[in-house]
C-alpha cells in the first residue's frame, strides 16, 4: 500500500526541519497555517456531523501525541 500523509507531505517535513533552507521552510510553514486554519477546520466539521466517532480518534490521537511530547 503507497504511503499516503496526514498533514505535511514528506517534502513539508523536510523544508520546515530545514534542510532546504529558510525560503523553503518559511513556504512549507505558510501552506501547512493555511491548511489548519482552512481546511482543518472544515474537515472537523464534516466528521463532527457525518462520522463523530472518526472525529473522536482524532482528538485522541492529537491530544494523546501533544500530551506525550509536552512530559519529554
Amino acid at each position: 500500500m503507497a504511503k499516503t500523509r496526514a498533514l505535511l507531505t514528506e517534502t513539508e517535513r523536510e523544508q520546515i526541519a530545514g534542510e532546504h533552507g529558510d525560503s523553503r521552510r518559511y513556504q512549507a510553514t505558510s501552506r501547512v497555517r493555511r491548511r489548519i486554519d482552512e481546511e482543518l477546520d472544515r474537515d472537523i466539521s464534516i466528521l463532527e456531523e457525518h462520522h463523530p466517532e472518526l472525529l473522536e480518534e482524532l482528538r485522541t490521537t492529537v491530544c494523546e501525541n501533544y500530551e506525550r511530547d509536552s512530559e519529554r
